[in-house]
């Protein structure tokens, strides 16, 4: 079983929408028993609540099922033994997972676009309101990972 954490600063936009693309593309290629999904934060705001809703609607618009009880939680420093790929969002991010985490002796953390050749960031959807580019970058780095 591969086990993959993504990783955002609140865990209610980019990596639950992550989390849930991965899980749809997984599911379309019968690979399900494969993969085991999930995703956190690296800050303690959001705890506890839900994925924005921005997020919701636009998973929603490409047919992307989400759980509607995920609830937002933060990275805890046992996620490294439990993942076997702990994937973030942004250099800021990939930070302060290191404040939690502050070894990779197994090389398991990522930023999401660097599987797509490109080391840049996944945009931002929560100060541009612009969640369908955030949605084409996510679902460019999912498939790239998978391949």
């Amino acid at each position: 079983m591969k086990r993959i954490l993504f990783v955002c600063h609140g865990n209610i936009c980019r990596s639950p929408m992550a989390e849930f693309i991965l899980k749809a593309l997984v599911k379309a290629k019968g690979l399900e028993d494969v993969y085991h999904i999930e995703s956190a934060a690296v800050s303690d705001e959001e705890t506890g609540n839900p994925i924005y809703p921005p997020a919701k609607r636009c998973l929603s618009q490409h047919g992307v099922w989400f759980d509607p009880m995920k609830r937002a939680r933060k990275v805890v420093p046992a996620d490294y033994d439990r993942f076997d790929r702990i994937i973030c969002m942004d250099a800021s991010n990939l930070r302060r997972i290191g404040r939690i985490i502050p070894s990779d002796p197994e090389g398991k953390i990522h930023l999401l676009m660097s599987y797509t050749g490109m080391g840049r960031d996944v945009a931002d959807p929560w100060y541009t309101g612009d969640f369908e580019t955030t949605f084409q970058d996510i679902l460019e780095g999912c498939e790239a990972m998978l391949a």
